[in-house]
């Protein structure tokens, strides 16, 4: 190999290598905040990044003529830069711990990292036989890099496209019980994730449509635009991953988006047959009415399901239920339309020529203008200025 670094700086290889260094960059400064902070989403959206960056190598480093330098050749043969069974598990814990904050990464889920160290694995016995064992190329005796190999990119595709549904699988599954459980959904409901689907499944989209066009994945030919493509939405991903500072108030358990049996004291209104059913729903129907008209504890902002049902002495399970039936609505949507009558009722007061819409929303419990803006046309039709005019008030 020569002593001087060769990089042919052209048109397409300086356009990969700005957006490489981009991730390097925002790699690290999730790293680190990772670690100062002790916030393990950061963590892997770092990893993530770092290994949207090494996705982009191959090429970039293609273009810059190191497939046809022998010294160079041998760096992207036996440097496994695109691990692509690496990527989907690492977008999957990237989503589990970011709405979940209290998730530890066990030993059993190894097993989705199970591909990529095979993978690994098999990297390494092609380096130690090309250079070691073997006098001259014997895997690499067709000239070609393994990691551009059909299969690789066909399996690599499909796990990426797995572990994207298991994500959002397992959002949805917190978007739903978030409902069920706060009444404050909306401030958790952590709409970076959707961005973050959404970018990542049009990575994904634009794969397939390069697999049909182009199958031959080891030819550069227009790949470029793919990897451009791929290149600015990675920038995206970088950029608002870093800046996004959502919190999450409600914390969960490791297990606390997956149903479970409830205890025995739980299951008083399974257990009951219809008549006594529907009675029991409407006692407790009745206790929460009075509980919201007499002490407004829709006023907290931060009510969950957990305070009412410790309010009425009673559990979880059944207050849920009674909520569900009574009403036809979920915990969220409840307890938000009693703050939107809460505010319908200041208004008539002529509290709004005192002060601002917002500020008799926060009284009333809401969070944010946006919910309250939401939760307000949703429970009227119309926005709250549209409800003024209408009823010149």
């Amino acid at each position: 190999m020569s002593d001087i670094l060769v990089f042919n700086f052209n048109e397409k290889s300086s356009v990969l290598l700005v957006f490489f260094l981009h991730a390097m960059i925002f790699a690290f400064l999730l790293l680190k905040e990772g670690i100062s902070e002790n916030k393990n989403h950061s963590k892997w959206l770092a990893a993530f990044i770092f290994l949207g960056g090494l996705y982009i190598c191959p090429f970039m480093l293609g273009y810059a003529e190191w497939y046809s330098l022998k010294g160079y050749q041998d760096i992207l043969f036996f440097v496994p830069f695109q691990q692509l069974f690496l990527i989907g598990p690492v977008f999957y814990f990237y989503v589990k711990t970011l709405v979940n904050r209290n998730y530890t990464f066990s030993r059993h889920d190894l097993i989705h990292f199970l591909p990529a160290i095979v993978y690994l694995l098999y990297s390494l016995i092609v380096f130690i036989g090309d250079t070691l064992i073997f006098d001259e190329y014997y895997f690499y005796a067709d000239g070609k890099d393994k990691d551009l190999d059909f299969w690789y990119q066909m399996s690599g595709l499909i796990s990426m496209l797995f572990y994207l549904l298991l994500s959002l699988q397992y959002y949805f599954r917190y978007r739903k019980l978030s409902l069920q459980e706060v009444s404050f959904a909306d401030e958790i409901a952590f709409t970076w994730i959707k961005h973050f689907t959404m970018a990542f499944s049009l990575i994904l989209l634009l794969r397939v449509l390069f697999f049909i066009l182009n199958p031959e994945w080891g030819e550069f030919g227009s790949k470029f635009w793919y990897y451009l493509c791929f290149s600015i939405l990675l920038q995206y991903i970088s950029i608002t991953g870093y800046s996004n500072t959502v919190k999450a108030n409600l914390k969960f358990g490791a297990n606390a988006l997956i149903p479970l049996e409830p205890p025995a004291n739980e299951t008083i209104l399974m257990t009951k047959d219809e008549t006594e059913e529907t009675v029991e729903i409407a006692k407790w129907q009745n206790k929460i009415i009075h509980l919201f008209e007499t002490e407004e504890i829709y006023r907290s902002p931060n009510l969950t399901l957990t305070d009412l049902a410790g309010r009425l002495n009673t559990n979880r399970n059944i207050i849920s239920r009674a909520i569900n039936q009574a009403f036809n609505m979920n915990f969220n949507d409840f307890v938000n339309e009693k703050r939107a009558e809460a505010v319908i009722e200041k208004l008539k007061k002529g509290e709004h020529v005192k002060q601002t819409l917002l500020a008799i929303a926060l009284d009333c419990g809401f969070n944010s203008k946006t919910t309250f803006n939401r939760a307000f046309k949703k429970h009227t039709g119309i926005t709250p200025k549209q409800f003024i005019t209408k009823n010149q008030l």
